[in-house]
């Protein structure tokens, strides 16, 4: 089933993996869920493309200097997160996207293929 993932480990634009606390990746039975932590960016500076099986989460804020404050130095946060979505999802609808308190969440539709179904079990005839 891995060999279904996409290489996105040898991509020239793969950030460098550093800890794995800001990102979250789960699955429900019926949906898989990604929430990652975007603290201090508002949602119009989040940028999410969900292609071929990747998730790409880039989110960047510049505090903007003004008259009347001197700065001795600039607040910036940047952010940007890129995995492979496991299972198969719903590809015929988008996933739920929403910022609350700083951490994104995606949720996506599992499809209906990917779902548990309970199995019959049926006696040999002789």
């Amino acid at each position: 089933m891995l060999s279904q993932w996409p290489d996105v480990w040898d991509d020239e634009m793969m950030p460098a993996i550093t800890g794995s606390n800001n990102l979250d990746v789960y699955e429900t039975e019926d949906e898989v869920v990604v929430k990652a932590n975007v603290a201090g960016v508002p949602a119009e500076d989040i940028d999410v493309t969900y292609e071929k099986g990747v998730l790409w989460i880039k989110a960047d804020k510049t505090e903007e200097e003004t008259k009347d404050k001197k700065h001795y130095s600039k607040s910036s946060w940047s952010y940007s997160y890129k995995v492979a979505v496991p299972g198969m999802v719903d590809h015929a609808k988008d996933p739920q996207v929403e910022v609350d308190e700083g951490v994104i969440t995606l949720t996506f539709k599992k499809s209906e293929a990917s779902k548990p179904r309970k199995l019959t079990v049926s006696r040999k005839e002789k």
